[in-house]
């Protein structure tokens, strides 16, 4: 199936400015949501992914698809994700011991939130840290879904 590549934030949307204080003739564009995926395995070592959010965006949610389930040497089955190798600033330290789609959140962290709310002004690499495995490590899918450049 043949993809298409846009540079720049998508908007979509068929009343472009407000005329008026009705459907139909107030402005409705909006921002297209992204989304980026990757393959994962648990590594007691925080990993680079290549998923890599634009500036100024507006994180929706992290998923991670497990399908094999995340083991321990020291019972500790959690991954963590962030944008540096301490892997904690966007989702601390969340269980990953069942196969299935985990949601993972910010928690009621404020610094957590508000770098989900506007990601800043550089682009970020996203990071992945996990428990040390035992014999058979973890594995899944990381899917980071975003708006980009919303808050440009």
């Amino acid at each position: 199936m043949a993809t298409s590549t846009f540079t720049g934030p998508i908007k979509a949307g068929d009343v472009l400015n407000t005329t008026g204080t009705t459907a139909g003739t107030v402005k409705n564009v909006g921002f297209v949501e992204m989304s980026q995926q990757v393959a994962i395995v648990q590594s007691a070592t925080a990993a680079a992914t290549t998923i890599c959010i634009p500036a100024n965006s507006t994180i929706i949610a992290i998923d991670l698809f497990v399908t094999t389930v995340w083991s321990s040497a020291t019972t500790t089955y959690t991954i963590s994700v962030g944008t540096s190798a301490t892997a904690t600033e966007l989702v601390a330290a969340t269980n990953a011991n069942a196969i299935g789609r985990l949601s993972l959140s910010p928690g009621t962290d404020g610094t957590r939130t508000a770098l989900w709310v506007n990601t800043g002004t550089t682009d970020d690499i996203i990071y992945v840290l996990s428990g040390a495995p035992s014999a058979t490590p973890g594995a899944g899918t990381l899917v980071v879904r975003y708006i980009q450049a919303a808050n440009a």
